[in-house]
């Protein structure tokens, strides 16, 4: 397995930096990238009760209350998860919501020093309100183009399945992602697949991703968080993913781990997410520093915020607490980058901030 020092190598960041391992820089001035963001699960709250208010949909108590999700990882508590998320999507039923929605993400990436978003949508349930899928992804795909423009997040967009469809219509997601995939600024990058891992045959949805690997698109599906090393080893064999959304179970299988790191593929690591669903019982409990220590290239994520009540820079602050040093913050950051599908000038741009953050001197104690 490759060292944490390698790591550093691979990364690029420089291992002398000034101040390197120390504390207190500004975590929102650490250029990042978000990479594990699904469209609904990123509304601001005020989004969510302002848009319930305009069409008096009365909104579960859980999504007005302002407390973050926490469920057992049961069939029943995904279900709970779903249902909640389900109504928050109700709100979504315009170009006008779809657009604010995409806007405000990147805007509050922006806050938080994210230079590049891979934001994921399954444009099947917001079709219905806008004339189709076609129309759906081509709403998302130009307001894209225009909030990056007005904000300087690079964007891209990926296309994602769900796991309680049949496979059919995966393919049909495929291909519709396919027919996007050349398109830039706000382009499709990626396919995947989500929703409860438990659900489907991964087998079955293969020849999806074989059609959005052949356009040249990222194989981002979720797996190894609600189950185990197995179902990872399954998501690795069936749809050769780029990435993976969690992953974080292979770390509970050294050889598993070691095969996913020597064939490069990223881990989409969101710790909040992790528990409020009740795979770990605080989101420090996630082994991320064996997942580092093994050479994973990670990117640390939020996932849906909406309801997890916690965004991407909560996510380095649970690595900070965790016991990481500014220098490997940094490294997760620069990490990040490098996983994602931005073009090589916003790439080599954000590594270069990186670096400029490490030779900042942190803020001072007290």
């Amino acid at each position: 397995m490759t060292g944490t020092a390698d790591m550093r190598r691979h990364l690029g960041a420089p291992e002398d930096a000034a101040g390197s391992g120390g504390t207190g820089r500004d975590l929102a001035a650490l250029p990042k990238a978000h990479l594990h963001l699904h469209f609904t699960g990123s509304m601001r709250p005020q989004t969510l009760w302002e848009l319930a208010a305009e069409r008096r949909i009365r909104l579960p108590r859980s999504l007005t209350d302002d407390v973050a999700l926490q469920v057992e990882p049961t069939h029943r508590g995904w279900f709970r998860f779903q249902r909640q998320y389900d109504a928050a999507r109700a709100v979504v039923d315009s170009e006008q919501a779809m657009r604010r929605l995409i806007r405000e993400a990147a805007e509050d990436d922006a806050a938080e020093g994210s230079g590049r978003l891979e934001l994921q949508v399954d444009p099947t349930s917001y079709a219905p309100h806008v004339g189709g899928l076609t129309p759906a992804i081509e709403i998302v795909l130009d307001e894209a183009e225009a909030t990056e423009n007005e904000t300087g997040v690079s964007i891209g967009i990926i296309i994602a399945a769900s796991r309680t469809r049949h496979p059919l219509d995966a393919r049909t997601l495929a291909r519709l992602a396919a027919r996007h995939a050349d398109r830039a600024p706000g382009r499709v990058v990626g396919f995947g697949l989500s929703n409860d891992e438990r659900r489907g045959d991964t087998r079955d949805f293969a020849a999806a991703f074989r059609i959005a690997k052949d356009a040249g698109l990222l194989s981002v599906p979720h797996g190894g968080e609600l189950l185990g090393p197995d179902h990872v080893r399954e998501v690795v064999d069936s749809l050769a993913p780029d990435r993976l959304g969690h992953g974080v179970r292979a770390a509970q299988d050294p050889w598993l781990l070691e095969q996913i790191v020597e064939q490069g593929i990223g881990l989409e690591v969101c710790p909040a997410s992790n528990a409020s669903l009740g795979v770990f019982q605080e989101a420090t409990d996630v082994p991320l520093r064996t997942l580092v220590e093994s050479g994973a290239l990670i990117a640390l994520s939020a996932d849906d915020p909406l309801l997890f009540n916690s965004r991407l820079l909560d996510q380095y602050e649970t690595a900070r607490a965790i016991g990481f040093t500014d220098e490997e913050l940094a490294h997760l950051a620069a990490s990040s980058i490098r996983l994602s599908s931005a073009p090589e000038e916003v790439r080599t741009r954000l590594l270069d901030g990186v670096q400029g953050w490490l030779r900042t001197p942190p803020e001072p104690a007290g």
